[in-house]
C-alpha cells in the first residue's frame, strides 16, 4: 500500500494531453487513483463503487499515470543507489546488494569506507532471527561495521578468522565478536590467535587449542556470516601485508586477483594458492559453502575486480559496496552461475 507522502493525487488537468478528459472524467480519474493508490482498495471494490467494469478501472488508472494525474516517487535514503543496487543483485544472481554513494568528487577513497560498514551493520539488522549464529571474519570493513551495530536479536557471535595482529585485539575481530555479542546480548567465541602463521604445523597445532578448536565448532552452525574482500596489492589486503616479498611474487604468478578470509582466488572465481590456507586460521571455503547467507562487504574502484572475483567463486551470497565497484561490476562479466547456486567453479 502506498502513503500519502508517496503519491500525489489531483483532479487538476497538469499538461496539454490532459485537457482531453472533461472534467467528469478529472474528477473520476482522481477518485478512482485516490481510492486505489491512498485507500488501498482494490479494482473490483473500484468498480463496484462506480458501476463499472474492473477492466475500466484498470484503463482510467492507467490513463492517470500516463496524463500525468497521478505522480509515484519511490524514496528511499540519499546514501542508497536503489536502481544500482537492483540491476547489481540481478547481474550476479545474489540474494541481496545494497549499493550506497562513492565519496565526493576530490575525497580521498579509502579502501574500506566507513559508511559501507554502516549500511551493512543495518543489513545484519534485517538478516539475523533470535537464535542465530553470527560469523565474523577479519577485515576493517567488518570492524566498521561491529561498530556501528545497534541492533541484533539474540544470537551466539563466533571469529570465522584469526586476527592481523594477536597482540592488538582491538584492531582485529576480536573486538568485533565482542561488540556484536554485547549488542545482541548472545554468547561470544572469539579467536585469540594471529591469521597466519610461519607453516602448517604451528597452525595445526593452534587450531587443537581448547578455546580456538571451540570457535572451530560452531563455523557449521554459522546461519549468517560478514566477510571482506581484499584486492592482491599493499594496503587492500591484510593477507598480502602479512607476506614476505617472495611469498607476494609467488601468489602472484599464480594468477590471485582477490582475497577472503585468506583464501586467494583469480579472476574467474577459482581458488588458487590453497597451500596458504593450511598456515591461517580461518573458516575453510567449504564451510563457507555452506553458510545460508555470507554477506561480502568491500567498496572501491581499486577492489572492484576483486569484489568481481569473489562474486564468481560462489562463496557469498549477498554484496555490500559502493557505487565506483558497482559501475565496474556492471559492466564486467558475471560469472557462469548465478551466486546463489553456491556453484564451486572447480566443479
Amino acid at each position: 500500500m502506498y502513503s500519502s507522502e508517496e503519491i500525489a493525487v489531483s483532479a487538476r488537468s497538469s499538461g496539454r494531453t490532459a485537457l482531453r478528459m472533461g472534467p467528469a472524467e478529472l474528477v473520476q480519474a482522481a477518485a478512482m487513483a485516490r481510492r486505489f493508490y491512498l485507500e488501498g482498495k482494490s479494482k473490483i471494490q473500484i468498480a463496484e463503487e462506480f458501476g463499472v467494469s474492473r477492466f475500466k478501472v484498470a484503463r482510467v488508472l492507467e490513463t492517470a499515470l500516463e496524463r500525468d494525474l497521478v505522480r509515484i516517487e519511490i524514496r528511499v535514503p540519499a546514501e542508497l543507489d536503489a536502481e544500482r543496487s537492483d540491476a547489481l543483485r540481478a547481474r550476479f544472481g545474489l540474494r541481496h546488494a545494497v549499493v550506497v554513494e562513492s565519496p565526493s568528487e576530490g575525497e580521498e577513497e579509502s579502501p574500506d569506507p566507513e559508511n559501507l560498514g554502516e549500511v551493512a551493520a543495518d543489513l545484519l539488522g534485517e538478516l539475523v532471527n533470535e537464535g542465530d549464529v553470527l560469523g565474523l571474519a577479519w577485515g576493517r570493513s567488518t570492524i566498521h561495521m561491529a561498530a556501528a551495530l545497534d541492533r541484533l536479536p539474540p544470537c551466539t557471535v563466533v571469529q570465522l578468522t584469526g586476527v592481523y595482529d594477536a597482540g592488538t585485539a582491538e584492531r582485529g575481530s576480536v573486538e568485533a565478536v565482542r561488540r556484536a555479542a554485547q549488542v545482541s546480548g548472545g554468547e561470544a567465541h572469539p579467536i585469540y590467535a594471529p591469521m597466519l602463521l610461519p607453516d602448517p604445523a604451528t597452525a595445526a597445532a593452534l587450531r587443537n587449542q581448547t578455546g580456538i578448536a571451540r570457535a572451530f565448532e560452531y563455523f557449521d552452525k554459522v546461519t549468517v556470516a560478514a566477510v571482506s574482500i581484499g584486492s592482491w596489492e599493499p594496503g587492500i589486503s591484510t593477507v598480502h601485508d602479512m607476506l614476505t616479498d617472495e611469498e607476494r611474487a609467488h601468489y602472484a604468478s599464480l594468477g590471485v586477483a582477490a582475497e577472503m578470509s585468506a583464501h586467494l582466488f583469480d579472476a574467474d572465481g577459482r581458488r588458487v594458492g590453497r597451500d596458504l590456507g593450511e598456515r591461517c586460521i580461518t573458516v575453510e571455503a567449504d564451510r563457507l559453502r555452506r553458510i545460508p547467507e555470507v554477506v561480502a562487504i568491500a567498496g572501491g574502484q581499486r577492489k572492484a575486480e576483486a569484489i568481481g572475483a569473489v562474486l564468481r567463486s560462489g562463496l557469498v551470497t549477498s554484496l555490500v559496496t559502493d557505487t565506483a565497484a558497482a559501475d565496474h561490476l556492471l559492466t564486467a562479466p558475471p560469472g557462469q552461475r548465478p551466486a546463489l547456486e553456491r556453484a564451486d567453479p572447480d566443479d
